[in-house]
């Protein structure tokens, strides 16, 4: 279980470093848990495995080049902008340079391939980097400094792609994305509630996840009479409020007992340091035999 920080960790889909989003995945599902909005409502994350089809592999392919030149785009623009010293571009006017006007350019009219949600985000992702990054050189960002926003390449380990409600996906037996089609996915268990966004990630091993972010309502535990604790100390292995105390096991001793025969052992072994000889075959029994069979004394007894 994950816990991202609702003020600056937007979704798993913030691949550059600046965003600092953490996010696991493994070959089934896993879920991260998020404070979010008003007392006792939460945003749930849930992770499952999703099969492409060569096809659709092509086209995610697609959306995630897009969605990498619009971050690179707006990176650029900025930087541009501050090395000539002009005014600092607003979020509307680099919408409007980086995906309005880059689409109608020749050499940016491959953009209208992909969903705009998909543009529309990745511009979020850049617009949201640079402020994290200006929050930290100001101080109202705890923890560590964080450096500038970089460039994302298509040769890092990860690529991914999100998309909202406002691109109306569904998830059904299968999961439906605008211009890529009906994906196949590995239902463990069911989502509590209609996902709010969910986004396509690639690995370095090339497997592909769907990750959703739900919001649920928080349900308090039910109330029981009886507590029980546990005190694991020196004197006792357990101690129960009602049960009484557990001695503590003996096995220790063996332990260091083994210990120090392998020590003993091991120097009878050693090569000699005068001359490089090493001990002969009729060195004592004892120190032959293997301190785990040495008897019934390495034997660890049952606890409590």
């Amino acid at each position: 279980m994950t816990f991202h920080d609702g003020r600056f960790a937007r979704e798993v889909g913030d691949v550059d470093s600046s965003a600092e989003v953490v996010s696991e995945f493994s070959n089934t599902h896993t879920f991260s848990h998020e404070i979010h909005g008003t007392v006792g409502t939460v945003q749930l994350r849930y992770s499952y495995r999703i099969y492409p089809t060569p096809g659709q592999r092509q086209a995610l392919a697609r959306a995630f080049g897009c969605a990498r030149v619009v971050f690179n785009d707006a990176l650029a623009s900025r930087r541009q902008a501050h090395t000539d010293g002009l005014p600092f571009i607003t979020d509307g006017d680099l919408s409007k340079q980086v995906i309005t006007e880059a689409k109608r350019r020749p050499d940016r009219a491959w953009l209208g391939q992909v969903s705009a949600v998909v543009l529309q985000q990745a511009l979020a992702d850049a617009v949201m980097a640079y402020r994290n990054f200006f929050a930290s050189l100001s101080g109202k960002r705890k923890g560590p400094k964080i450096s500038a926003p970089r460039f994302r390449s298509r040769k890092d380990n990860r690529q991914a792609i999100r998309f909202t409600k406002n691109a109306r996906f569904k998830a059904g037996d299968k999961l439906t994305l605008p211009k890529i089609g009906d994906i196949a996915v590995r239902w463990p268990r069911p989502l509590p509630s209609d996902p709010s966004s969910v986004t396509v990630i690639k690995d370095a091993a090339g497997r592909y996840f769907a990750s959703f972010v739900v919001e649920v309502t928080e349900r308090p535990l039910p109330r029981i009479e009886a507590e029980t604790g546990i005190d694991l100390g020196l004197g006792h292995s357990r101690c129960w409020p009602m049960a009484g105390r557990s001695a503590r096991p003996g096995f220790c001793v063996g332990l260091r007992r083994n210990s120090s025969a392998f020590r003993k052992c091991s120097r009878a072994r050693r090569r000699d340091l005068r001359t490089g000889s090493r001990p002969g075959r009729r060195w004592p029994f004892s120190m032959r035999r293997s301190p785990m069979r040495a008897g019934s004394s390495t034997t660890r007894p049952p606890c409590g």
